[in-house]
């Protein structure tokens, strides 16, 4: 016996759908902030622009703030209340804001879509709070510059099969004015980001861990932390590069490399955006992979990029989670908006796919040599403070143990010292 549905439902559902399609049809306005950079913003509103045509009742205001402001706004902001719909975030600040923050809704996005080490930053307590755009590589492959390597006779791209490579050519490729000073460095990983991510690497690639085994307490006063520092000094020792001439404040590496004065550095992706940009004319060079520090894969961490997240006070948190995941997690809209920005992408799909792997390449040369090893990267984990413990504790150190002014020992008890602070 057929059975039909009594008369008082039929109009109830006929309700609730020409309610939904005139909900759909409201009006919404949207704010999103970001920090300000061209690319950035120039990618972000293009996704904008494309979810609008498709959502014509729907409008988003892009508001920029420099990078130094942002953090202020976002730091004073957020817990008055006063802040956008929509915030570009940098992934590892995500969980330091999450009560600010409306949850993804269940079920909208599959985050395995997305590299580990992209998404990590966003789940905070197994809640996700925002989706990645970039993957943030810091460590894993450096600039090369192919005229300096074939004016010191070396073979170009270099495929080095051992870090003892790497340094004899790094040694051999700096250049010194008649005061006997550096004019050229051989190989520039002295940057703030260049020392921490290449010092979580190490320790990683020589077989160990920064972390307890809970991830309550760092533990940098390892052997395996020990060889790392050492094999760093050992490249200013061989006269690799002169670290009190070539540093984060003075000769940046992204500087350095592209107004010729590094042969290799040690240098996120992003860079050669900016590099480009005021050097259009600059010459031949590419990314190479980076022999590791021990005998294990190319293992390294990395922060969790840019993306976006909603604020739990907008009227339109269901719409402002509709427009990050047309963003981020649609294939077509985060290749674009990898290519528009320069950046590296977060989504597997973007990757792994033929088609999009070769338009990214096409229009982004030298990603070839980082995206295979985009597998071999982790999340840094949950910091307290994470900006705290990279650019205040240990990049200072480290960089004064490469200037001599302290000893390894010293250095990593302070470093375990100091880093350990940060959770009281």
């Amino acid at each position: 016996m057929k059975r039909t549905l009594p008369l008082f439902t039929l109009l109830a559902a006929l309700l609730l759908s020409i309610g939904a399609a005139s909900a759909q049809d409201e009006p919404v306005t949207l704010r999103l902030w970001a920090h300000q950079e061209s690319n950035f913003n120039a990618a972000t509103q293009a996704v904008i622009d494309a979810y609008t045509a498709e959502h014509p009742n729907v409008t988003i205001e892009m508001e920029t703030f420099t990078y130094d402001l942002f953090i202020q706004t976002l730091q004073t902001a957020l817990p008055a209340g006063d802040n956008a719909d929509i915030l570009a975030l940098f992934g590892s600040w995500t969980c330091s804001y999450a009560d600010r923050l409306a949850p993804m809704p269940e079920g909208l996005v599959d985050t395995t879509a997305f590299f580990d080490a992209a998404v990590g930053g966003y789940i905070c307590d197994d809640q996700v709070y925002g989706l990645p755009q970039e993957f943030n590589m810091e460590y894993g492959s450096v600039l090369v510059n192919k005229a300096r390597f074939e004016a010191a006779g070396l073979t170009y791209p270099p495929a080095w099969a051992s870090y003892a490579d790497l340094v004899s050519d790094a040694a051999a490729l700096v250049e010194s004015g008649d005061d006997g000073l550096m004019t050229v460095t051989g190989y520039h990983f002295t940057n703030a980001d260049a020392i921490v991510f290449g010092f979580l690497a190490g320790i990683l690639q020589n077989g160990g861990s920064y972390w307890n085994e809970d991830m309550s307490a760092f533990t940098f006063n390892t052997d395996e932390a020990r060889a790392t520092l050492e094999q760093m000094v050992e490249l200013v020792e061989v006269g690799a590069i002169d670290p009190v001439l070539f540093n984060d404040s003075a000769n940046w590496g992204g500087n350095a490399f592209f107004t010729d004065q590094a042969a290799i550095t040690l240098i996120g992706p992003w860079a050669v955006a900016f590099g480009l940009s005021d050097f259009p004319d600059f010459g031949e060079f590419g990314y190479v992979p980076l022999p590791t520090f021990g005998d294990s894969e190319p293992l390294f961490a990395a922060d969790s990029g840019w993306g976006l997240t909603a604020a739990s006070n907008s009227p339109h948190a269901d719409v402002a989670w509709d427009f990050i995941a047309f963003a981020t997690a649609n294939a077509d809209n985060a290749l674009q908006w990898n290519i528009t920005s320069g950046t590296i992408p977060a989504l597997r799909e973007v990757v792994e796919n033929e088609d999009s792997n070769a338009a990214l390449l096409e229009a982004l040369p030298w990603l070839d040599a980082n995206l295979p090893q985009l597998q071999y990267g982790t999340y840094i984990g949950s910091m307290p403070d994470r900006d705290l413990v990279f650019y205040d504790i240990i990049y200072p150190y480290i960089l004064d143990t490469l200037q001599g002014l302290m000893t390894v020992d010293d250095a990593l008890m302070f470093i375990e010292e100091d880093a350990n602070a940060t959770f009281n």
